[in-house]
């Protein structure tokens, strides 16, 4: 799947869309499906689950990651998130950053602007070659 290969990207479309069937967002109305493909051919998808104590909620992106690290790990390579309407979506900045540790700037990102790099999204972002022992 190359930045601009339009069959892949429906694929994760389609399975972003999946996961958003499955979210809990019974207080904001606004459910969230992301999925990404992964370095070894994975698909890995996570949707947000809300709570009612509103600033605990997880993103779909947080399960997403979960499930990345569940089922072997690895290091993302596309990804894509959609919201109830199936409408593409661009990441919170938090959610930019969970991605950063998991994809790297290269990550590519489907966006309402076109397919971008985490790098455009996230630009000179801290990263875990900033912690030293």
């Amino acid at each position: 799947m190359t930045g601009a290969d339009d069959a892949g990207w429906e694929t994760l479309r389609a399975a972003a869309r999946d996961a958003m069937s499955h979210a809990y967002a019974p207080y904001s109305g606004y459910p969230v499906g992301a999925a990404a493909r992964v370095d070894d051919g994975r698909t890995v998808t996570g949707c947000n689950v809300e709570n009612a104590s509103y600033g605990i909620g997880l993103c779909a992106e947080c399960g997403l990651v979960s499930e990345l690290q569940r089922t072997g790990g690895g290091r993302l390579t596309h990804f894509t998130c959609v919201d109830g309407g199936g409408e593409v979506l661009v990441p919170c900045g938090r959610c930019r950053q969970l991605l950063y540790e998991f994809g790297g700037p290269g990550l590519l990102l489907e966006t309402p602007a076109g397919i971008l790099p985490l790098s455009e999204m996230l630009p000179q972002a801290f990263g875990p070659q900033h912690l030293t022992k």
